[in-house]
């Protein structure tokens, strides 16, 4: 992991550079010398805090728009009206 410092106004200039660095570790912006913010990816979030993924990031599978899904129909035998008695 590496941490990386800048100041705000390199942030400000080069905010593509800060997330770049923030994919290999935290970024520390400071503000008049002081760190202010730490910029970190949204995984390293999770993993400190401790936050539960949602259900749909749960799901998510990266190439899943390539997959062919294939539904069988059922047979009419399977198909009849419920007996609610």
């Amino acid at each position: 992991m590496t941490i990386t410092t800048i100041t705000s106004r390199e942030f400000n200039h080069d905010r593509g550079g800060a997330k770049k660095a923030a994919q290999k570790g935290p970024v520390f912006i400071t503000d008049r010398g002081k760190p202010s913010l730490v910029l970190m990816t949204a995984e390293e979030y999770r993993r400190l805090t401790g936050e539960c993924l949602n259900l749909a990031e749960l799901l998510y599978m990266p190439g899943v728009e390539s997959v062919e899904l294939e539904i069988s129909t059922l047979s009419s035998e399977l198909l009849r009206p419920a007996d609610f008695s």
